[in-house]
């Protein structure tokens, strides 16, 4: 048999190059999809390393069919934290109504999921952590568009150029500011406040939440599985943003201990644990809505482009949906322009539909008034003879695509 002389002066296409700005979960999901349709992909992250722990979120919906598609869903069925209930107290500690958590959140028992945040982080790291590459405790500090890429400078002065650079870096997204524009004219105030943070466990609670309400204050205690730590919430009521607390972490604690400093029950005592806190996080309730999502070769992804709130549950499943949606344009069309197009074109409905879900009573669960807290309590005691809840239509409005973002 004659051997076979390799091709010469035969040129494959050159990979394409994209620059994922966030390493949180929109940014990672991206990244599998970008890499397995034959992207050169990096991503940058200014924190030193993936961030673990961090609070709960769910994965609901189209959502779940993105991990399965990714192959994560079994590892993530394993970090499932089945909560066995929500109990609802009054003013002075009462209990009202004790319902499952899925009657509350519009969940699917046994196919949607919750799990703590770091879980979900770590899981889609690990996917792709060995294909992709991530520079860690860097970030953007100029952005250049030109005919030929994005010509990038980053903190720690290395320059590069990149065909396509996408923002995956959260609600207060810095790519966003670079080339859309200072946060305020995107920022939908919802009109509350909130604190996160960890606490000990002295209540010896074991996977169930417990929230407590007054006219405009809400504080819970969740318990993610048995062990000595609790997720702390306080929430409370806000007509405008307070700004200029969010820049400060004492402002920050100042503003929840005074609003708070009459409450009953158990919260006291998360106030003396906020102060000692050492991962607390503020910020508002709010929805980014933007006209569009992309400028030239910039485009956003995630809460970046849509953050629907906590207060609608989805921000994790938008983050998920998106990162799909985004690289299987990409992958469908060689033209940026006509990608973003596109897949601004499929998510936009599906996220309007899910942000639309605080307008449609995602936000009963903290009622600003008597009239509104009296009506709240008279539907969770509803709920508790409800044998389940039904779905709700919003998280799984989007039908994925097929096949998958392939070269």
């Amino acid at each position: 048999m004659t051997p076979v002389e390799p091709l010469r002066n035969v040129r494959t296409p050159e990979k394409r190059r994209v620059l994922i700005s966030g390493a949180g979960i929109s940014g990672p999901a991206l990244a599998y999809w970008l890499h397995r349709s034959g992207w050169a992909v990096t991503v940058v992250e200014k924190a030193g390393a993936p961030r673990d722990g961090g609070y709960p979120i769910d994965i609901r919906g189209t959502a779940v069919e993105v991990v399965r598609r990714m192959g994560i869903l079994p590892r993530l069925r394993e970090a499932h934290i089945d909560s066995r209930r929500c109990t609802f107290l009054d003013a002075d500690g009462s209990v009202l109504a004790a319902v499952s958590p899925s009657a509350v959140a519009g969940s699917v028992e046994g196919h949607d999921l919750e799990v703590r945040r770091g879980d979900l982080t770590a899981s889609l790291y690990a996917t792709v952590r060995d294909d992709v590459e991530f520079l860690f405790d860097d970030c953007v500090d100029t952005l250049d568009q030109s005919g030929r890429g994005v010509d990038i400078t980053f903190r720690s002065g290395r320059q590069r150029t990149f065909d396509v650079v996408v923002g995956a870096d959260g609600m207060h997204s810095a790519t966003r500011d670079r080339s859309f524009g200072p946060e305020k004219q995107f920022h939908r105030h919802l009109g509350y406040c909130f604190a996160i943070f960890t606490m000990p466990n002295t209540l010896g609670l074991s996977r169930e939440l417990m929230m407590w309400n007054t006219p405009g204050r809400a504080a819970a205690l969740y318990a993610v599985g048995d062990t000595d730590e609790l997720h702390a919430f306080l929430t409370f009521h806000r007509p405008t943003p307070p700004f200029d607390t969010l820049r400060t972490p004492d402002a920050q604690r100042d503003v929840v201990a005074t609003t708070f400093a009459d409450a009953g029950w158990e919260v006291p005592g998360m106030i003396d644990a906020m102060h000692d806190a050492d991962d607390l996080f503020f910020d508002t309730a709010g929805q980014i809505r933007m006209p569009r999502w992309s400028d030239g070769r910039v485009a956003l992804v995630g809460d970046a482009a849509y953050a629907p709130s906590f207060l609608t549950g989805q921000g994790s499943s938008l983050a998920l949906v998106g990162g799909y949606m985004l690289a299987h344009a990409l992958a469908t069309h060689r033209d940026h322009t006509t990608a973003f197009t596109a897949y601004e074109h499929d998510v936009r409905p599906f996220v309007s539909m899910n942000q639309a879900l605080v307008d449609n009573g995602a936000a009963t669960l903290f009622p600003v008034t008597a009239r509104a807290l009296e009506q709240r309590d008279t539907m969770l005691r509803t709920l508790v003879t409800m044998p389940t809840a039904p779905a709700r239509p919003a998280h799984s409005a989007l039908t994925l695509p097929t096949p998958d973002p392939l070269p």
